[in-house]
């Protein structure tokens, strides 16, 4: 009797759970039309991304070739994006890029590109720290401009890539500097040389020159130095560290006078 009763109790809550999961069921008008579709999935893209992901992949499989399945495909990539998680960005980015394979000649295709840029740069880390997501951002950024130089896209796209530079720079420098304080010259010389030829319009450009010319000065290449004293003299007259050259030189000179 008992094992009855716990069979029909197992019964009536599978029933309750099945009658519970109602599946939704689209009207004709709505399966049949693109652009009802898109909408449908616009109305979840709040409050249910996951739901109106599934409406915006109907308007994909259904209308391949429509302008909706254009705009449901950048959709369910900014869906992701807007999660902002790492697997979320990793499944954005894949997204962004079907959608450049898919429609090459889209006008949004440059939005695409820059939208791949901006789910590295979303993730880069400050200056000191591992500095993968910087570079992968800044050669997307690169992308956008190379393969979109007239759009709008290009334009932010541009000062995204001032602002990788700038931190990829500045952790460069850090690096350099580390090496100069430990007497690790030749190291110090060898990544601040990178930021000249690499990141010439570094904001930091004048420490970079102290530095640099200073790290040959105590390698005893003075010879090497001495053009990087002068050019941050020259080309920083007002910087803290163009007194520093400026006393390095004094002391250079009197010692080919001795």
């Amino acid at each position: 009797m008992k094992k009855n009763w716990l069979l029909l109790i197992l019964i009536l809550v599978i029933m309750s759970f099945h009658c519970g999961k109602k599946e939704t069921v689209l009207p004709p008008e709505v399966a049949s039309s693109d652009e009802a579709l898109f909408k449908l999935g616009e109305q979840y893209q709040k409050k249910d991304p996951e739901k109106a992901r599934l409406y915006f992949r109907q308007v994909i499989d259904s209308f391949p070739k429509s302008f909706y399945a254009q705009q449901a495909k950048l959709a369910i990539a900014d869906t992701y994006f807007k999660k902002g998680d790492e697997g979320s960005m990793i499944l954005a980015s894949s997204e962004y890029r079907e959608f450049i394979q898919l429609f090459p000649y889209s006008p949004r295709a440059a939005y695409a590109q820059y939208q791949i840029g901006m789910t590295y740069y979303k993730k880069v880390l400050k200056p000191g720290r591992d500095q993968t997501k910087t570079r992968q951002a800044l050669a997307e950024f690169k992308n956008v401009i190379t393969n979109y130089p007239l759009s709008e896209e290009a334009k932010l796209a541009q000062e995204k890539i001032e602002d990788c530079e700038e931190r990829l720079a500045e952790h460069i420098s850090d690096i350099g500097r580390f090496y100069y304080r430990r007497n690790a010259f030749q190291a110090a010389v060898n990544r601040l040389t990178e930021i000249i030829t690499t990141f010439p319009n570094y904001s930091k450009m004048d420490e970079v020159y102290f530095y640099l010319a200073d790290s040959y000065f105590e390698w005893k290449k003075v010879d090497q130095s001495i053009p990087y004293f002068t050019k941050l003299i020259t080309d920083f007259p007002k910087s803290k560290y163009a007194e520093k050259a400026q006393k390095k030189m004094e002391e250079i000179n009197k010692n080919k006078e001795d």
